[in-house]
């Protein structure tokens, strides 16, 4: 199983559009909004777009059937296994950072 540091400039936006497909199924203009209550920025059409087909083509994630003329993705069993590998990747690096503010 390979890892979202493969995506490059990608990795971001890929680790929270995953984050948001955990929460269950949405399009391209609903993950944008979850992904701006989470992180605080709304991702552009272009970036939110460029990891989405990147994310497929590593079967991530999968396209649903439309619903209203919209393209709903989900999380796929694998990429549900790689994003909890790069949460705890990402938290293991947060707590060794924090521990080395406290100590300095």
């Amino acid at each position: 199983m390979s890892g979202l540091s493969e995506l490059g400039r990608f990795s971001e936006p890929a680790v929270l559009i995953m984050i948001s497909l955990a929460a269950g199924p949405k399009h391209g203009y609903a993950m944008q909004d979850d992904i701006a209550e989470l992180a605080g920025q709304r991702p552009g059409p272009g970036t939110l777009y460029g990891a989405i087909r990147r994310l497929e083509e590593r079967q991530y994630i999968e396209a649903l059937p439309e619903q209203d003329r919209r393209k709903p993705y989900r999380l796929t069993d694998t990429g549900r296994a790689v994003l909890g590998v790069e949460l705890r990747r990402m938290r293991a690096t947060a707590d060794a950072g924090l521990r080395r503010l406290a100590v300095a």
